[in-house]
């Protein structure tokens, strides 16, 4: 029995244990919903076992670094990336001098994408960069469509300005191509028959028990994950990869869409076609904690890309959940708890420099530092970081967006 297949069952939606205590509340992962009663948040180690993925370890990490010749991404040495599928095999690929590819996505549900959103394409910006490989990047406009209260015509606004939130984070025209599903696969049959493989392949009840779709369910639902499956299979893009079907690709993405890429995995071998490999992110808390839902419908659950440094400002001021103590008195008796204090949550994100990082993790653990530092810290950082973003976001023009969006052969050494 395939990996994939023994875990495919409705425990991928719910993660964690209640024996020993019935009120327990379970945490919840699923593409579309991620529920914790915990302050700190979900809980990872048991999230890999129930999806039986393997844990990023020191190994790995120093092997990345050894491969590539570089320093391994802050993301990968502080645990955001935590979770892999034969990663070793991409590094074996690159050692051999073999060639891989890059995918990733966002769903379109808001005009503006949130700090949240830029994690897993910074990261993988990052492996473009660092291995020198072609990068698709899918818009799901149509599961938006799909789950969402939206009509067609919103989507596609949304997915454009989306699209231009991620160029304007420096990815390379000549080795990156963006596409939205409602434009794109009319125009690729290649794309097209590889979805409709994966459609025959997949059984009602292995999306029933992977995703919990009911009779309810619309049809369009169940046949979606199909969608979001084929840009993992190098023939659905004939024209950046010459028609060859067997390149292996490497899926960074938050853990909550693993489900679809275990599908994937389980079908490749049924269609004579390469399993993905994949990387798996930590989830990024909203301002109000680990225990809320970062919300496009709430402006105050996190920083957008379009907030103005007062903004930013203000929502950490007022909205970043804090660690602290009561008092300031027992704060400096007790000190800050890091895991649950937000402020330092975004900065493990953000925050590049390592020793920083540490020194302020000890401080505010001893209660020398007072939450107050800890904002103020993070505001400076995220007010840069956006700023930035909003100054290249000015210069991505409709006609620069159209080009990463044409289909065309992308620079990459076969």
């Amino acid at each position: 029995m395939a990996e994939e297949s023994q875990v495919n069952q409705m425990e991928s939606l719910n993660i964690g244990e209640t024996s020993g205590n019935p009120e327990a509340v379970e945490d919840v992962v699923d593409p579309w919903n991620v529920q914790t009663s915990s302050a700190t948040g979900i809980d990872y180690a048991k999230l890999i076992v129930r999806f039986g993925s393997t844990a990023i370890d020191e190994t790995l990490v120093q092997r990345i670094e050894q491969v590539t010749g570089k320093p391994a991404h802050p993301f990968l040495k502080r645990g955001i990336f935590f979770s892999h599928r034969e990663m070793n095999k991409i590094l074996n690929l690159y050692e051999q001098k073999k060639p891989f590819y890059l995918y990733t996505g966002r769903g379109p549900s808001s005009g503006a994408m949130h700090v949240g959103h830029l994690v897993p394409f910074m990261f993988t910006k990052w492996l473009q960069d660092t291995f020198d490989v072609p990068l698709v990047i899918q818009l799901t406009d149509d599961e938006k469509y799909l789950w969402k209260d939206l009509k067609v015509e919103e989507v596609l606004k949304l997915a454009v300005e989306n699209v231009k939130d991620i160029i304007a984070l420096g990815f390379d025209v000549e080795k990156t191509f963006i596409f939205c599903d409602f434009d794109f696969i009319g125009q690729c049959p290649e794309f097209y028959r590889t979805m409709v493989k994966i459609q025959k392949h997949v059984t009602f009840n292995q999306v029933k028990g992977i995703f919990g779709f009911d009779e309810s369910s619309s049809i369009g639902k169940i046949a979606f994950p199909a969608v979001q499956a084929t840009p993992s299979f190098s023939g659905a893009f004939p024209f950046i990869f010459n028609g060859k079907k067997n390149i292996q690709c490497l899926i960074p993405c938050a853990i909550d869409q693993d489900p679809y890429f275990r599908m994937t995995r389980d079908v490749a071998p049924r269609l004579n076609m390469v399993k993905p490999a994949l990387l798996h992110s930590v989830f990024f808390p909203a301002l109000q904690g680990a225990t809320s839902k970062m919300s496009a419908s709430d402006p105050n659950s996190s920083i957008f890309l379009t907030d103005t440094p007062n903004q930013i400002k203000n929502k950490i001021n007022k909205y970043a959940f804090s660690g602290g103590q009561a008092t300031v008195e027992e704060h400096k008796e007790k000190g800050g708890n890091c895991d649950v204090d937000v402020s330092f949550q975004y900065l493990r994100f953000f925050l590049d420099d390592d020793e920083r990082l540490e020194q302020i993790r000890k401080d505010y653990t001893s209660g020398e530092l007072l939450t107050g530092f800890l904002k103020k810290e993070l505001i400076g950082v995220l007010q840069k970081l956006i700023g930035e973003i909003q100054e290249r976001r000015k210069t991505v023009t409709d006609e620069v967006a159209r080009e990463f969006m044409r289909p065309r052969k992308l620079k990459f050494d076969y």
